[in-house]
């Protein structure tokens, strides 16, 4: 690349699932093929989020469980990067770290796996997710399901669907369309369906914030549009306060013209009372702005008086 020294070997931190290993050996190919003669290689690790099954992650630190072990790694120079699903970073890094690059999103939606749509299943139909925004959604639409939580990888959300713990499940759709498991949805919701968390598809790339050398050579990976759209996303969930026990929506989309169109939603765990707001890009505001105005509509809505903690986001 221009003005690029090329590394001569960098390590990428991972979590061991499936999907996390998808996500990094993707981000390994690419580093590869911009830099052939840099040695790549990955470093796996379990985080404390993927041991800790049989409580919210809410109740025991939040998201950031699924990212520490890594961001430990690159203190301590075992890696140089690490490679996160995006909805599952916290919206404030500690100063010792930056999110450097992010990189062209996977579809954002929402699938159905079990059953082809919601609104036929009938009551007491046992509906599985740990994400407090799907709960907040569904139950908002369909109050005679039940939801139940749903934790552990893919390949394992899946098992138990299919040993009838579950009448359907609902997860990203990036996920099962990276590993292979399109043929498992049944439905894919648009964004009038569900709305999508922040980040939702994307994948995030971290590093230490004075590796100057590493943002360098990461560069090239980040995608113009899908960083200004994520970057809107995430501006409302911080200026919302946002964590893991927040049941919050937000998309944002590009207009023919160029500018951002965001969409967000904040609902109660029980389905009973929700706030919405949308708001279109001015010329010259920040996809970060635009965001932060959504945001303040939202707390201005009265959005924060409904919501109370719960179960994470995954």
């Amino acid at each position: 690349m221009p003005n690029t020294v090329s590394p001569k070997r960098l390590v990428i931190a991972t979590r061991e699932s499936r999907l996390a290993l998808w996500q990094a050996e993707h981000i390994a190919a690419r580093l590869k093929a911009l830099y052939p003669d840099c040695e790549v290689r990955l470093q796996p690790m379990t985080t404390r989020g993927d041991n800790i099954l049989d409580r919210t992650l809410s109740a025991v630190g939040g998201k950031g469980l699924f990212i520490k072990e890594l961001e430990v790694a690159l203190l301590e120079g075992r890696a140089d990067l690490a490679v996160h699903s995006l909805k599952d970073v916290p919206m404030e890094l500690e100063p010792e770290f930056k999110l450097t690059a992010i990189t062209e999103r996977e579809d954002p939606r929402d699938a159905l796996v079990g059953a082809d749509d919601l609104a036929s299943l009938p009551a007491g139909s046992v509906v599985g997710t740990s994400s407090l925004r799907r709960q907040a959604w569904i139950l908002s639409k369909y109050p005679q399901l039940k939801i139940e939580s749903l934790r552990g990888n893919l390949d394992t959300r899946l098992a138990k669907l299919d040993r009838g713990q579950y009448r359907c499940i609902v997860l990203a759709a990036a996920g099962l369309k990276r590993l292979g498991y399109t043929d498992r949805i049944r439905h894919i919701m648009s964004p009038e369906d569900m709305l999508p968390a922040a980040g939702q598809g994307a994948l995030g790339i971290e590093c230490l914030a004075s590796r100057m050398d590493v943002q360098a050579a990461l560069a090239a990976l980040a995608d113009a549009r899908t960083t200004a759209c994520v970057l809107a996303e995430r501006a409302v969930s911080r200026t919302l306060g946002g964590s893991c026990s927040m049941p919050l929506a937000a998309h944002a989309i590009h207009t023919d013209d160029g500018l951002l169109h965001i969409r967000a939603w904040v609902g109660a765990t029980d389905g009973s009372e929700q706030r919405a707001q949308s708001a279109t890009q001015q010329p010259g505001e920040s996809a970060e702005a635009l965001g932060q105005r959504v945001g303040r509509a939202l707390i201005e809505a009265g959005a924060l008086a409904i919501v109370a903690p719960a179960t994470p986001e995954a």
